[in-house]
């Protein structure tokens, strides 16, 4: 976390103390669940403490901004936890994973998720019809309307983002 000084603090504990009421009621009309919504309240005080508040004019409109993007983030891992219960539910006894297997692997599936979403949107399109469905960089050239070249091009992008996020390559 990044060095926090005793100014920001103070602009923190102003936020906190004149929002936090009207955030978390924000956040329990769009979850529906009184302790969901004090979790990503709190996550989204947390944010404020690496932020320069120092030039915040609109601090509502802020919080909901970062609000809105921790639901959304909380919303892709819930739907993704989803289906990883789905699919063990669906697993034939013998081969489904230990309590703590399984917890490594949605913690990995979460992660690769995160860093799926950072790719633009056809990078990630290309990667996917690569490495999930199996199809050919001239396949993909071809289902996507787009040249060879760019194919290529898009796979080198999303996996040196790949090998930096396993620590092999520097951002």
């Amino acid at each position: 976390m990044a060095e926090l000084n005793p100014l920001n603090r103070n602009q923190v504990a102003a936020l906190y103390t004149e929002h936090h009421g009207w955030l978390l009621h924000f956040l329990r009309k769009k979850l529906g669940c009184a302790a969901q919504a004090a979790d990503l309240a709190q996550d989204t005080f947390m944010r404020a403490l690496t932020r320069d508040l120092s030039q915040l004019r609109e601090p509502r409109a802020w919080l909901t901004t970062v609000a809105r993007g921790i639901l959304v983030n909380w919303y892709q891992r819930q739907a993704l936890e989803k289906a990883w219960l789905e699919t063990l539910a669906s697993l034939p006894a013998e081969v489904v994973p230990s309590p703590e297997e399984s917890h490594v692997l949605l913690e990995t599936l979460q992660e690769i998720d995160a860093l799926l979403d950072a790719l633009p949107e056809r990078v990630r399109r290309v990667f996917l019809l690569s490495q999930i469905e199996g199809l050919t960089y001239p396949v993909i050239a071809e289902r996507m309307q787009v040249s060879l070249a760019t194919v290529k091009r898009d796979m080198k992008q999303a996996m040196i983002l790949c090998l930096s996020a396993m620590g092999d390559l520097p951002v």
